[in-house]
């Protein structure tokens, strides 16, 4: 009895020191005002979408990770921005078939 004791007291000791060792080397963080219910600190522009924008988006953090609406968010617009870009390339290189094929069919005259 008095051995299991003995052993609860030194684990509990262990736990102590392992806890406040912990807390001193990676502390508590700065902690940031709380955002207002329903608002988000995740941002991008609304057209023109560049690569910076892109390293620059955070996610807010919740219990399990990052917020799945957000993400989700972020995904769907940038979903969008590739698909209209993608778009524009394909009308693009139709433009300039057809003037190629003009000036072909000029050169051939």
């Amino acid at each position: 009895m008095t051995t299991a004791l003995i052993y609860l007291v030194i684990m509990l000791l262990v736990a102590a020191v392992v806890f406040l060792l912990a807390a001193v080397v990676f502390g508590r963080g700065e902690e940031l005002a709380p955002l207002a219910p329903g608002s988000s600190p995740t941002r991008l522009p609304a057209e023109d979408i560049t690569g910076e924008d892109v390293g620059a988006v955070r996610f807010q953090l919740v219990l399990r990770g990052y917020k799945m609406s957000e993400v989700d968010w972020v995904l769907s617009r940038l979903g969008s921005e590739i698909d209209g870009l993608r778009e524009r390339v394909a009308q693009l290189e139709a433009e300039l078939a057809e003037h190629r094929l003009a000036d072909r069919r000029e050169a051939s005259r």
